[in-house]
């Protein structure tokens, strides 16, 4: 079996909307600090160093993948379901654990992936397959002065914030944790986040945009780094969403964006970081699903 850079976690070829999608937001499903103090406190050392390096950078909250459970009713694709459980991790912890050169060591020899990365932020990032009125897909080239993957091919996207539904803790919420209000929050947050991302980093008007499908989950092997991958049309050609990006308001993220074809994405994707090949490899999936309909 030739040898990935991701793994998928979960496909949902046939694309979800909201209403087949929720979320179980609680401290269960946090990160657990690691046994060894050493370890555990390099954390803080490497947010330190990289800090006094580049001093623009945020702790911001993020949501920690913790796993999730699939429905399948009847058979038809109306009825699956899924729940994604999530905990509550912030950017410090994902540089200090997933991005740590001693990544490795915060594993847990196991067979379930949910035991083997308790000890790391794994916080839950979200990209968006978009495509044009013209047929093309969007990919931007990161900038060089970006965190993670400096210059690589990638799909619009980032993360969905909790602060953006009173998340940042989970005491605000403590009297809401369970109820099914603040879930479906949270829920909601997965799909409105990744539509400002597309926004922001394309600089397309939202009304552009269809609803946008989730179509699962993958995760690149190097740093076990999750990421939820979406579906989303775009009303617009090629040639006039190149002129929006100009005046994108996260545009300083990237430093290009290509419109291309299935066949060149297919040249480009051994150039992105592995959570994003196994987005494309999802949208293989969604694609070859569409056929059978």
């Amino acid at each position: 079996m030739e040898e990935t850079n991701y793994e998928l976690v979960l496909s949902c070829p046939t694309g979800l909307s909201p209403s087949q999608v929720s979320v179980v937001f609680d401290p269960s499903y946090d990160r657990i600090a690691h046994p060894d103090i050493e370890l555990e406190n390099s954390i803080s050392e490497i947010w330190d160093q990289r800090v006094q390096k580049n001093a623009s950078m945020f702790n911001g909250k993020k949501f920690r993948y913790g796993g999730h459970t699939l429905c399948k009713r009847d058979g038809s694709q109306q009825d699956f379901h899924v729940c994604l459980h999530l905990g509550l991790t912030d950017y410090r912890t994902f540089v200090g654990t997933n991005l740590n050169p001693l990544w490795e060591k915060f594993l847990v020899p196991s067979e379930d992936d949910l035991i083997q990365c308790q000890h790391t932020s794994c916080p839950l990032g979200n990209g968006a397959i978009l495509e044009t009125s013209d047929k093309k897909i969007v990919v931007l080239q990161r900038s060089y002065n970006v965190g993670e993957f400096p210059g690589h091919v990638v799909f619009p996207g980032g993360h969905p914030e909790p602060e953006e539904v009173g998340a940042a803790s989970h005491q605000m919420g403590e009297r809401l944790t369970n109820s099914e209000h603040y879930n479906s929050k949270v829920s909601q947050e997965m799909f409105d986040s990744i539509i400002r991302e597309v926004v922001e980093e394309i600089g397309v008007p939202v009304t552009s945009l269809s609803n946008p499908l989730f179509i699962g989950i993958s995760r690149r092997v190097l740093n076990v780094r999750p990421a939820a991958f979406f579906f989303i049309k775009c009303n617009i050609e090629s040639k006039e969403i190149q002129r929006l990006y100009a005046g994108a308001k996260d545009g300083y993220e990237s430093t290009q964006l290509y419109t291309v074809s299935l066949i060149e994405l297919e040249n480009m994707a051994s150039k992105m970081p592995g959570c994003h090949q196994g987005g494309f490899a999802l949208y293989k999936l969604m694609l070859e699903a569409m056929k059978n309909i």
